[in-house]
């Protein structure tokens, strides 16, 4: 394994992937990253961890600004969503949540308005039908577990549950959340913690701990790009269906995504410590990549979160077409994103989600393959960033798919 490599890249690669290094070379050289960590295992071992740049996204090296360590973290939007479901699936597979069961047998207020023939299965695949709120939240209310509960609780689906999908961008905060706390009696934040990431050691948070903030290791997770500040998008023009459903503010799409309002700085302390496992968890690339190997199988300890049979079970199509709020194609497993256009992974059989604007984390089940990549400088895309395309695409060519 070489250490140092490239210029201003640090990090390791097994032999072979030298192919990742070079793209993630090139997207700070060509791709305007400032910084950035990709790390790969492939079979439960680590083949690729790589970080680069500077800490904090309106930082400068050249004048002594932190630079990007092993074990910086960043906000990964909503690449938490895959976290999430983890949750959830975990829940069924240990026989304390049934799938098909109505979310209203847990959560009795949510039948309201129109939505008590919605499965939990509905609720992971974006199938329940409540993706924007007619009030929508400040951020400080979409921190109080118990507002957003209510609110979604009391919201008019869009369409009747299980009969269509849509992306529920920030409710799917507090349709995970409350049933997990309804099933369980915790918090989701401390769900993960010591169920995920304490067991399979993880750098990987739902709600960040004050230590991680501010003791112990200062500075450990850097600051991000704004809404405001976002990076270009993808180079080609989305059509105009998907552009005039983001531009016209009363579309389900924007609403959606407005269901906080107005947008919360992601560099607040108390919006970080927050629990919003829609969009607001913060992860290392090596915590990222190595929950997805947790999931797919066993990595260097020997812990394994899923069964195979639970693999297979959040990675088989539930809903696939016409998004009622991306207003393009997209495939949804239990919880996950499945490879697609819109979210192009590894191969079919890939799972996992990408965060808005950059992030993204997935495992592919069929080449033991789990990915993880972070970074600091957010962009306009969606579903599909082009830094994270280039290095899943060098990891393809790798492992000859």
């Amino acid at each position: 394994m070489d250490s140092n490599v490239g210029v201003g890249v640090n990090g390791v690669v097994t032999e072979g992937f030298e192919p990742v290094r070079d793209a993630f070379v090139r997207n700070f050289a060509t791709g305007g990253e400032r910084g950035a960590a990709v790390t790969v295992y492939r079979d439960g071992r680590r083949v690729v961890d790589l970080w680069a740049g500077v800490r904090d996204v309106d930082g400068d090296a050249a004048s002594g600004s932190a630079l990007w360590e092993h074990g910086t973290a960043q906000i990964v939007r909503s690449a938490t969503k895959g976290v999430a479901a983890a949750v959830l699936l975990m829940l069924a597979q240990r026989g304390e949540l049934d799938l098909d069961a109505p979310v209203g047998e847990y959560w009795p207020e949510f039948k309201a308005a129109g939505k008590e023939r919605a499965l939990v299965r509905h609720l992971l695949a974006h199938r329940a039908g409540v993706p924007a709120l007619d009030r929508p939240l400040t951020p400080a209310q979409a921190a109080d577990p118990a507002l957003g509960a209510a609110a979604v609780a009391a919201q008019t689906p869009a369409w009747e549950p299980g009969t269509d999908h849509g992306y529920h961008a920030q409710t799917y905060t507090w349709l995970t959340g409350e049933l997990v706390r309804r099933v369980s009696g915790r918090p989701i934040g401390d769900w993960v913690a010591t169920e995920i990431a304490g067991p399979a050691g993880l750098g990987l948070w739902i709600g960040l701990p004050e230590a991680e903030a501010e003791t112990g290791r200062v500075g450990r997770v850097g600051r991000v790009q704004t809404p405001e500040t976002a990076g270009p998008g993808l180079r080609t023009r989305p059509k105009r269906s998907v552009a005039d459903a983001y531009a016209d503010p009363d579309s389900l799409t924007s609403r959606a995504f407005a269901a906080i309002t107005p947008p919360p700085d992601e560099n607040d302390p108390a919006y970080r410590a927050a629990a919003l496992p829609a969009s607001n968890g913060i992860a290392t690339a090596d915590g990222l990549a190595r929950f997805y190997a947790s999931l797919i199988g066993q990595v260097d300890d020997g812990t394994r979160l899923f069964t195979p049979a639970t693999v297979e079970l959040g990675r088989r199509e539930q809903s696939a077409g016409p998004d009622r709020v991306l207003v393009i194609g997209t495939r949804f497993g239990l919880g996950y994103m499945l490879h697609g256009t819109a979210s192009p992974l590894l191969t079919p059989g890939s799972f996992g989600h990408p965060g808005r604007g950059g992030p993204l984390g997935f495992a592919d089940p069929d080449s033991g393959i789990a990915f993880g990549y972070v970074t600091n400088g957010f962009r306009k895309s969606v579903t599909a960033d082009g830094r994270a395309q280039a290095l899943v695409r060098a990891v393809r060519g790798v492992v000859g798919l």
